[in-house]
């Protein structure tokens, strides 16, 4: 079958002789021509990409399964050092066509030799199949292909875990009788918005179960008279309840909202875009939380997108606020609603933040309030409209936001004299990374490796730190619990004569914990790291981001990226309960894939994070007395770091620092009778000392499975019931 490129956006005929494009801004776009062929199947798809630029950059293809293009459900293609690009991909059945994204950068380029050829879903590989199942899982699409159904569509898992809208009247009249029945003021700017989306904003605040809301609105100044239509009838239908501030002047959203502040009587504001809607449940729940939470200052839900035929799809299940994953994207975003003192105290909205001024007011409210004030609810209750000028649309219909969003994180870097600045985070669209400063001393670290001969991976693990590691200050410990091979015995005497590596000798029995406690207790370096003897160093400043990030004050243990040989994540952080105790969060997903809402390229705070690579301050080590060698294997890095968490201290996952893990290439399987009682033991003792905690992960989603680490749906929710 033939297959072509037509430009679609930012691109243009190259000046350059040696290149057939440029790209005229960061998202260069085609539509690639006879997509129709390719709705349902399974295909290889190969080309050569050739560019004026040696950055490293995305290379995308984002499909239209009926709910619109998203970054965090788009197909990364893998391009190889030559530019080489030659992948098995299943797209989903399509309801619109296929978008190529070669570059994410300015720059001049050539795509030559595309080829796709379609393949029988029998010879694909079904670990792709199930990527594509879960892709349509959060599209809330079809499954591709032929693929056996492992979930239902968006629309059934609602029906199935949503209340009943026969429910709203008990409900309705259960929440008069909350301790706390605050009025809620819904702000919401508006500018020529089309009559039929204001109106079906406006609707969804006054068809709430919860009674106790106004609407107050400001109009910017639209030149559409049909705004003003709408607002003076639904003024006149619902006096003193519906609020209405005509602005003579334009001065965007910041200042428009702040028009509609104004106007605000409740004690809690909640934002709406004027043509979103609310869930009929919105405020009930965001009341009912604050009964349980009285001295929130904010309160932010889960969230969707709907159509314009109002189908919900591609929803966004958070987890509890996530400092980290906060200052990589804006997680709050809706429905966002905050105590009224505290929102005029930080000064409302700021004229010059337009596009992410709720991001600005929320990292102010943070600074002026702090976590222990920001709940969450855990439903869906905010839905964003698809059309082609909202940002549920993908993040490329305001690009102007993302720069506002990283200037207001550098204030709040300030504020808090976090020596740091923000930057767009690599691989995504419109995410950041906030790059930490080094002291200026560098610390030192100790990296601790255990082994029992193992020669070849020893060497290959080390020899990865010697050569690949650009950060200076570091140390590495050998422990040799009981290594008999010559060649092991030759490498060690190699390695030392390298005045930065020692080996110790331990032939006291297998365990992990013990052998690792011995030297990191016993350590006078500022940073102990545990690392396998099966980890291969990938990019050479994974050092410098481990040990930027571990050196800020509330975080305590912090975790790599760590890849499988082919490619695909080993270790995404660990997400308590799935499987029963933890899983590694992305296992076997793509580098290239960005995960559940990016959050596979971005720092996340996890629960726990893999001893495979943990870096930690050594005074936090000893602090909560290092790995419990009751547990010889099983879960001592899962304890250590909920110990840790306890202590007060954030564990983070990173993904900027990037390494090969040979998973148990050594130590071998949990495979004979021994090795599988110790397992159950010590799996048991772990069960028995966090309990619940297993199966509430703050950092997890009630909403998401426990039966496998891909983040489908969980059936049922874990989200306990109304009333």
């Amino acid at each position: 079958m033939n297959f072509d490129l037509r430009p679609l956006n930012n691109v243009e005929p190259s000046a350059n002789p040696d290149f057939a494009w440029q790209a005229t801004s960061n998202d260069p776009q085609f539509e690639l021509v006879g997509w129709e062929a390719l709705s349902g199947q399974a295909a290889r798809i190969s080309f050569d990409l050739k560019t004026s630029t040696a950055s490293a950059s995305p290379c995308m293809i984002y499909a239209d399964a009926g709910s619109g293009m998203s970054e965090h459900s788009a197909i990364g293609l893998n391009v190889d050092a030559n530019g080489h690009v030659d992948q098995e991909v299943v797209f989903p059945t399509l309801a619109g066509p296929l978008r190529f994204d070669p570059i994410a950068l300015r720059a001049a380029f050539t795509v030559t030799g595309l080829s796709i050829e379609l393949l029988d879903s029998d010879k694909c590989s079904p670990e792709l199949l199930a990527r594509a199942r879960r892709i349509a899982a959060w599209r809330g699409g079809p499954l591709p292909v032929a693929a056996p159904v492992v979930g239902e569509s968006y629309q059934q898992w609602i029906e199935s875990n949503e209340p009943a809208p026969a429910t709203y009247p008990a409900l309705r009249e259960r929440s008069k009788t909350f301790a706390l029945q605050p009025l809620v003021s819904i702000v919401m700017p508006t500018y020529n918005t089309p009559a039929k989306w204001l109106s079906k904003a406006l609707d969804s605040v006054i068809d709430q179960v919860y009674e106790n809301w106004e609407i107050c609105v400001a109009d910017d100044c639209s030149t559409k008279p049909e705004v003003r239509t709408v607002l003076d009838a639904y003024v006149a239908q619902y006096p003193g309840r519906v609020k209405v501030a005509y602005r003579t002047q334009n001065g965007h959203i910041s200042a428009s909202s702040n028009s509609a502040l104004e106007l605000a009587t409740g004690e809690f504001v909640g934002l709406l875009d004027h043509d979103d809607e609310l869930h009929p449940l919105a405020l009930y729940c965001t009341v009912e939380t604050l009964n349980a939470h009285p001295d929130a200052a904010l309160i932010y839900s889960d969230e969707d997108k709907i159509s314009e035929a109002g189908e919900r799809s591609d929803p966004y299940f958070k987890c509890d606020f996530n400092y980290d994953l906060f200052l990589s994207q804006n997680m709050i975003s809706h429905f966002g609603v905050y105590k009224t003192s505290v929102m005029r105290e930080v000064g409302g909205f700021r004229v010059g933040f337009e596009g992410s001024q709720d991001y600005d007011l929320a990292l102010r409210v943070l600074d002026h309030a702090g976590p222990q004030a920001i709940q969450h609810v855990p439903r869906a209750l905010y839905q964003w409209r698809m059309i082609p000028e909202s940002t549920a649309a993908g993040h490329d219909a305001k690009p102007y936001a993302h720069i506002a969003a990283m200037r207001a994180l550098d204030e709040h870097l300030a504020r808090n004299k976090i020596a740091a600045h923000a930057e767009h985070a690599p691989g995504t669209d419109a995410f950041n990374k906030v790059v930490y400063d080094l002291p200026a001393d560098l610390p030192s670290v100790e990296i601790i490796i255990p082994t029992r001969d193992s020669a070849g991976l020893v060497e290959q693990c080390v020899e990865s730190v010697r050569e690949k590691s650009s950060y200076p200050n570091w140390r590495i410990t050998i422990i040799d619990n009981g290594s008999v091979k010559p060649e092991t015995h030759e490498l060690f005497a190699r390695l030392q004569t390298d005045e930065r590596i020692r080996v110790v000798r331990d032939d006291s029995p297998f365990n992990y914990s013990a052998l690792n406690n011995r030297v990191a207790l016993a350590s006078t370096a500022d940073f102990v790291c545990l690392m396998n003897n099966d980890i291969e160093v990938i990019n050479a400043d994974w050092l410098e981001e481990m040990v930027a990030l571990a050196s800020q004050p509330n975080v305590g243990a912090v975790g790599a990226k760590l890849l499988y040989p082919d490619d695909t994540i080993q270790h995404g952080g660990v997400i308590l309960g799935v499987g029963g105790i933890a899983s590694h969060a992305h296992k076997h997903f793509p580098n290239s894939h960005p995960g559940y809402f990016a959050r596979a390229r971005l720092r996340n705070a996890m629960s726990a994070v893999t001893a495979a690579c943990l870096l930690i301050r050594q005074s936090i080590y000893q602090q909560v007395g290092g790995l419990d060698e009751q547990l010889h294997v099983a879960y001592n890095d899962i304890d250590f770091c909920l110990r840790v968490g306890k202590a007060g201290y954030r564990n983070v996952w990173t993904p900027y620092a990037e390494l090969y893990h040979h998973e148990s290439a050594s130590r071998g399987a949990e495979d004979t009778p021994e090795k599988i009682s110790r397992f159950n033991q010590e799996s048991e003792l772990v069960r028995q000392r966090w309990g619940d905690l297993l199966l509430n992960d703050p950092y997890y989603s009630p909403n998401l499975t426990l039966n496998a680490d891909d983040f489908s749906f969980a059936w049922p929710s874990r989200v306990a019931d109304l009333g």
